[in-house]
């Protein structure tokens, strides 16, 4: 994945290490100044202002601590490698640029510190992987562009490893005088939580001004969690699988193109065949 834009930047943690190739600097330890650039999205948590949408720094500081204290390596470069391992190992952490100081280095000359700095991406370095989850999302859209809200929907879900034709929908309840729907189910992988994924489908609808003031009203754009892996969860917060996903054929139909076992058996004879129209792929 590309490096974001976005950065968390810790600076002047300082940690007593013994690190050095000359006698007397592998018997004391001595002051390492570490400064940290952390290359994170931070687009979920600024709209949800929710820990677990970006990175606890304060932890990020605790492990490269204990992992620099505990080293005892020869070389600012080694330890700079292995405080980039420690920062990497954070799931939302995309890169890290840093820089590991020598507060007092035993040199004759004068000078007031030396220095090694790195950048490291998360593919460079051997990090355990990301733990992956699959989530079934169905995508709808009855207001403005809608093959234009359908088609951002999927490019900020990326990566998405599966997606059904676009199917065209007769309005369900509501108000009167609505336009057609135009409704897709996508298969997403995620390293996010069930939580923080809804959060992003959240931040999603909200770009593309999704407004909430009628209860089945029209709409710019929906994204609903169907399922996500085998989860089952019934909160205040979230409710997973989605309520009444199985009930409605204008959900079925395009989630049977793209995970055919999760849809109820039978579901193509037993609910009414009106008012879906498959129209083909979303357009690029």
């Amino acid at each position: 994945m590309s490096p974001v834009a976005d950065r968390i930047e810790i600076d002047g943690l300082v940690v007593l290490a013994v690190v050095g190739a000359l006698p007397r600097e592998r018997e004391l330890p001595q002051p390492l100044r570490i400064d940290l650039r952390l290359e994170v999205d931070l687009h979920d948590a600024g709209r949800s202002d929710e820990l677990g949408d970006t990175v606890d720094y304060g932890e990020v500081a605790g492990r490269v601590a204990a992992a620099v204290r505990e080293s005892k390596d020869v070389l600012l470069e080694r330890v700079a490698d292995r405080v980039a391992e420690v920062v990497l190992g954070f799931d939302r952490v995309e890169a890290v640029e840093l820089v590991v100081t020598k507060l007092r280095p035993p040199i004759a000359e004068a000078l007031t510190s030396t220095a090694v700095r790195v950048r490291r991406l998360r593919g460079e370095l051997d990090v355990a992987p990301r733990a992956s989850h699959r989530a079934i999302v169905a995508l709808g859209s009855n207001l403005g562009d809608r093959v234009g809200y359908l088609r951002a929907a999927v490019e900020q879900l990326a990566p998405v490893v599966a997606a059904s034709q676009v199917f065209e929908t007769d309005p369900i309840g509501g108000p009167d005088g609505q336009g057609a729907y135009l409704n897709m189910v996508v298969a997403v992988d995620t390293p996010l939580d069930p939580f923080a994924f809804v959060r992003r489908c959240q931040r999603i609808e909200g770009e593309a001004l999704r407004q909430r003031t009628v209860r089945w009203g029209p709409r710019t754009l929906d994204v609903d969690l169907l399922l996500y892996d085998d989860v089952t969860i019934s909160s205040p917060e979230l409710t997973i699988p989605h309520p009444r996903y199985a009930e409605r054929r204008f959900v079925l139909a395009p989630l049977a193109e793209v995970a055919p076992e999760r849809c109820p058996a039978g579901w193509d004879v037993e609910l009414p065949p009106t008012g879906v129209y498959p129209r083909g792929p979303l357009p690029s």
